[in-house]
């Protein structure tokens, strides 16, 4: 899979997160409706509301941000790390690399 930043981590990474419950801040950037038809348990902040949501951040935080493929994320990772978050990362092919590679049995919303 092509890199989509120059802070991307994989499904795998995540997962590996996840699953010895590391303390990390876990946004996703899709919109209302994809959220609701499948989600990793990450808080949405759809990508337009980032700019306005960022001061809400804590920019010392190791957060996570994903979306449906990376590229939502991946502008949001941009973003973030212009304004200080040096540790905010992107989830390289989003929900759609996690059904692909971890998890199948969720729909893709």
């Amino acid at each position: 899979m092509p890199q989509q930043c120059d802070w991307d981590i994989s499904v795998e990474d995540l997962k590996a997160l996840l699953d010895r419950d590391a303390k990390f801040e876990f946004i996703d950037v899709r919109e209302e409706g994809e959220f609701a038809v499948s989600n990793l348990g990450a808080e949405l902040v759809p990508l337009s509301t980032v700019p306005e949501r960022i001061t809400t951040l804590d920019p010392d935080a190791h957060i996570v941000v994903h979306c449906k493929s990376g590229g939502r994320s991946a502008h949001a990772v941009k973003i973030m790390r212009a304004h200080g978050f040096m540790n905010t990362w992107n989830v390289q092919g989003g929900m759609i690399a996690w059904i692909d590679r971890i998890d199948g049995s969720l729909p893709l919303g």
